[in-house]
């Protein structure tokens, strides 16, 4: 009989226990997320500074930078990426980088330098990431595409799980994602990210309903859903958009896509469905952009399961800029 008490008691300790770890997974918290900068220099490094110290000030549990460095017209070289990556390591909490366009498919252009495109990204996969955790000076561990053999180059494409979430980041980027219609392009590099890309995207939605998580967050660099570009730059986006909408439909869980690029805060709702009459939203997907540019603030996204929305989106503007 008491062997029986203890077997209750057992497992309702366990039960308890049980309760007690999946409130704590799914207590609200939050992420920082900011991109499209420093880009008027010298004089933004000041303002940048200004937005490192109010975002310390915050009470999230990671920082996500969604590209783009500088802006196309500035310096390419080795001395500025250290400079950058200086500032990232000043960031109190763990701070996730993806890169943008501007930082390697733009510094062929004369005033960056002139500069071969491949070495630079090659450049800042070496400088930026480890193939195991984030920048910042506490780190978070990640989870590369780089330990799958036939992706090994594309260390930037990581994914992690927070709070029963499941976060990732792709490497999809502006300038028509490094792709030229011209048939004279050489596009290789283009097709072999794209494929990497892809494959990522299954990974990252394949280990979300493997772990049932409640949301997946993805972040990138390019605007995808700019209708001004759709016309020119379809061909570099098409496939990525699919996909996308594709796995949302199927997870059917809310899924955010965090990006930069069009230097414009926006939170929206950019992909439809068939409706009973004509396109309705697909309500469990939603895309937010971030501030850039000239404007230096940052977007603070806190995740709640208590409310229906799940995602709680304001913008977090830095004094003095």
């Amino acid at each position: 009989m008491r062997q029986v008490r203890f077997s209750i008691l057992l497992a309702f300790t366990a039960l308890m226990l049980l309760g007690a770890s999946s409130q704590a997974q799914q207590a609200p918290f939050s992420f920082v997320a900011f991109g499209d900068m420093p880009y008027n220099l010298p004089e933004d490094y000041g303002r940048f500074e200004n937005l490192i110290r109010d975002v310390n000030k915050q009470n999230q549990v990671f920082n996500v930078h969604v590209g783009d460095i500088k802006s196309s017209e500035n310096d390419c070289s080795d001395a500025y990426y250290q400079k950058i990556h200086g500032y990232f390591n000043q960031f109190d909490k763990p701070l996730i980088y993806i890169p943008g366009d501007n930082e390697w498919t733009d510094c062929n252009k004369h005033t960056p330098g002139k500069y071969n495109i491949d070495e630079r990204l090659s450049t800042i996969r070496k400088l930026f990431f480890d193939g195991q955790s984030s920048l910042g000076k506490s780190k978070l561990l990640m989870i590369s595409q780089a330990k799958h053999p036939e992706f090994a180059k594309y260390v930037e494409n990581n994914r992690w799980q927070y709070g029963n979430v499941q976060f990732g980041t792709v490497h999809i980027v502006g300038t028509n994602n490094n792709f030229y219609p011209n048939p004279k392009g050489d596009n290789a590099e283009f097709y072999d990210r794209n494929k990497a890309n892809l494959a990522w995207i299954d990974e990252v939605f394949d280990q979300a309903k493997a772990s049932n998580a409640i949301a997946v967050v993805l972040f990138t660099q390019a605007d995808m859903y700019n209708s001004a570009k759709d016309a020119k730059e379809a061909n570099a986006f098409t496939t990525l958009k699919d996909k996308l909408q594709a796995r949302t439909v199927d997870f059917k869980k809310p899924v955010l896509l965090v990006n930069g690029d069009s230097h414009i805060f926006l939170v929206d709702k950019p992909l439809y469905v068939k409706g009973g009459k004509g396109k309705k939203d697909l309500d469990n997907f939603t895309r937010l952009q971030t501030f850039g540019e000239d404007n230096i603030h940052a977007v603070k996204v806190t995740i709640n399961p208590a409310t229906p929305g799940l995602f709680q989106i304001e913008p977090l503007m830095v004094q003095g800029n």
